[in-house]
């Protein structure tokens, strides 16, 4: 059940994941170990040595064949010590004071921008309006101009939502309305086959188009650096002193542009659903603006858009009394752990006001988010807009999940004011 994408069309199955939790918070589901307890999460992402991200990457399905598998193992998502940690470390000087103060004043300023747009229409699909705050701001963060980054939409619709027919050809973006860098990309973007279907996502011969706008614009940077934060990590550039190289580059592109924009984008109509699901904590919301930054950890933890990471135990280990073996696939689900009766008090609750709130929504240990910041940045910056510009919402019709059993994702989000 809970690996069925369909279910979570109509919601996540908390309750079945919570009695699996009660059952054991280690179960064996089809070929993979399901890890449920908050503890055991926690256990599991901080031992890398253990728990390895590069034996067989981090999605549950393996990679079709040993090619794919190296191609997944370049990101640095599904790397270990120390390639993953000197990775990291460029990129998060790349993330200088300057470029972040920059990013949280232009963050602010299109939230409001996007609400302002739509207040005399009285009503509006908000899963739509908040999509365009995460492409604003890694336009920003990459230094590309503002009409291409809707290529971001349809690059993480066609990875994240593989599983829904709606989302796996994604071809939003026209020749006409982008950039020579675009166009070029568009050129190789590809199309449904006969039977309808798109070549596998995880490959690179599967994301062509993504690809060379990444490999075009590394370039660009390197020769004409600005004051964005990939100019700042192309700086870094050459692999025979430890720099940044343009295939780097390319896979930090494809993990900024996929997964940095699809988790904010079902994080931010995930968060207003939770709010509209408690009409109450929306108007304790609204009466005490002080709340937001704890609001916006409750939508997280609540909500949980990334909802599962798989690892692979690089030994024989035994987790909370359950042994498992060398190559076994071992999923942590964030879903479960983020309502987790012992550590949170009244789990499927949504408080505005609930602290300490230690939910892993972003991770933990050494692949905790990078963007973490940035996007608590945003979901604060569009809520209090809402607040100030919309006051009190409701629903205006009924919401279309994402048919994903990996990302807890809102389609449509119809609301009215």
């Amino acid at each position: 059940m809970i690996t069925d994408p369909d279910v979570y069309t109509r919601g996540v199955p908390y309750e079945h994941l919570a009695a699996l939790r009660r059952e054991s918070p280690v179960v064996r589901v089809d070929d993979f170990w399901a890890v449920l307890a908050h503890s055991d999460v926690k256990h599991v992402l901080r031992n890398p040595k253990l728990f390895s991200s590069r034996l067989g990457g981090t999605q549950i399905r393996d990679p079709a064949t040993e090619q794919d598998l190296g191609y997944v193992r370049r990101m640095m998502l599904n790397m270990d010590p120390p390639e993953h940690a000197r990775l990291r470390g460029l990129l998060t000087k790349a993330f200088t004071p300057r470029a972040i103060d920059r990013l949280t004043e232009r963050i602010y300023g299109w939230a409001r921008d996007l609400i302002t747009d739509v207040v005399v229409d009285g009503r509006c699909d908000f899963a739509a309006v908040a999509a365009d705050l995460p492409l604003l701001t890694l336009a920003e963060v990459f230094g590309i101009p503002e009409q291409d980054r809707r290529l971001m939409y349809d690059w993480s619709n066609r990875v994240i939502g593989y599983q829904d027919a709606d989302y796996a050809v994604s071809a939003t973006v026209s020749a006409d309305e982008v950039t020579a860098l675009a166009r070029a990309a568009l050129a190789v973007r590809p199309v449904p086959g006969p039977d309808g279907t798109m070549p596998d996502p995880r490959t690179r011969a599967g994301m062509p188009d993504l690809y060379a706008y990444a490999t075009a614009l590394g370039e660009y940077k390197r020769e004409n650096p600005g004051d964005d934060v990939m100019s700042n990590l192309m700086g870094h550039v050459d692999d025979m002193d430890g720099r940044v190289s343009i295939a780097e580059f390319e896979n930090l592109f494809w993990l900024f542009s996929v997964a940095g924009n699809e988790t904010l984008r079902n994080g931010l109509p995930g968060g207003m659903l939770a709010l509209l699901s408690h009409p109450d904590q929306y108007r304790r919301l609204l009466a005490d603006r002080s709340l937001i930054p704890v609001a916006v950890e409750e939508m997280l933890r609540w909500w949980s858009p990334v909802m599962h990471f798989r690892r692979t135990a690089t030994e024989d280990v035994r987790l909370s009394g359950v042994d498992i073996r060398a190559g076994d696939k071992v999923v942590v689900w964030f879903s479960a752990a983020n309502r987790d009766e012992t550590v949170f008090e009244a789990p499927d609750r949504f408080d505005v006001g609930r602290t300490p709130n230690d939910h892993l929504a972003f991770g933990h240990g050494p692949h905790f988010c990078l963007g973490a910041q940035l996007a608590k940045v945003q979901l604060r910056a569009m809520f209090e807009a809402v607040l100030d510009l919309l006051g009190e919402v409701s629903l205006d019709g009924e919401p279309v999940r994402l048919r994903s059993n990996f990302q807890n994702g809102l389609k449509s989000l119809p609301i009215r004011w």
